[in-house]
């Protein structure tokens, strides 16, 4: 799993490059003086702004936990990914507006060819960039770099249905796709931004991890809880790259504390292997308090 200093340095990478890619995108436009082009800039807008977020979001979640923080400060990472989503939702807006107003009185580009290159280019930057960002992201559990991430691929193929588009209007003088265009990726941005936010708002409100992952926790846990009677009760939730597990385990009421503990280290540390990172909490609970015996 990536490090915390790994993440923080990407993250700030993220900076540079969407400054980057949003000057090539600026040159786009300012080229052809397209509508489209000019959306497409906008949420690079986004993009610098989000990155900003982001890293500023992952300095916060990394932070040890303290008196006030007790648990840490893992969800600092929701918190950026919401407001990115609402970035995106302002410049979905903004654009609408100008591609609304492009639409009844459109106009021919200048230099399409050269706008169109560097629009490509710009293109290609940020889907490699973004690559890099969900598959590191997702490795290290991190929502701030996993949603940059899939950001930037939306404006990867927002920016192709975009060059699409305008060699279309280039090549049979429809000038009308312009506008159009813009307001396809408008309505794209509106979509992604408002997923974005929803899966943000799962994980301010203490969502258990994938089905898949809480079935091979229950196998950890059912393999190496042998001494102890049962287990139930097992919840798990996840805040940023934070994953806690809690479940009661039920032992013979002759037990001794020893050799409970001694089941509860096995468990922790098979549970560890399997999750890296998890936080366990076990409730070491006496016979009769089995609930499936």
């Amino acid at each position: 799993m990536p490090s915390n200093g790994d993440l923080q340095r990407i993250a700030l990478w993220s900076i540079v490059v969407a400054f980057g890619i949003f000057g090539l995108k600026l040159s786009a436009w300012w080229l052809t003086d397209s509508v489209a082009l000019f959306s497409d800039a906008m949420e690079s807008v986004v993009n610098v702004v989000a990155s900003f977020v982001a890293w500023y979001a992952l300095r916060i979640a990394h932070r040890p936990a303290d008196d006030n923080h007790p648990f840490g400060h893992h969800k600092a990472e929701y918190f950026s990914a919401v407001l990115e989503g609402v970035l995106i939702v302002v410049a979905a807006l903004l654009i609408i507006h100008e591609a609304w107003t492009a639409l009844f009185a459109p106009r021919a580009l200048e230099a399409p060819v050269a706008g169109l290159l560097v629009n490509a280019l710009a293109a290609v930057g940020n889907g490699l960039w973004a690559w890099l960002l969900i598959s590191t992201g997702r490795k290290a559990r991190s929502p701030a770099m996993v949603a940059d991430g899939k950001h930037l691929w939306t404006d990867v193929v927002t920016s192709a249905g975009v060059i699409f588009g305008l060699v279309l209007a280039v090549v049979t003088g429809w000038l009308w796709l312009d506008p159009v265009m813009a307001l396809i990726v408008a309505v794209n941005i509106l979509w992604h931004g408002w997923h974005l936010v929803g899966d943000s708002v799962q994980g301010l409100m203490d969502v258990s991890v994938e089905p898949e992952e809480l079935a091979e926790i229950h196998r950890v846990v059912e393999e190496n809880s042998v001494g102890a009677l049962e287990f139930h009760d097992l919840k798990t939730r996840e805040a940023g790259r934070a994953r806690f597990i809690e479940f009661h385990l039920v032992v013979p009421s002759d037990m001794t504390v020893e050799v409970a503990h001694h089941i509860c280290d096995r468990i922790e540390g098979a549970l560890e292997k399997s999750q890296p990172g998890a936080e366990v909490t076990i409730h070491v609970e006496p016979a009769h308090k089995a609930k499936f015996a």
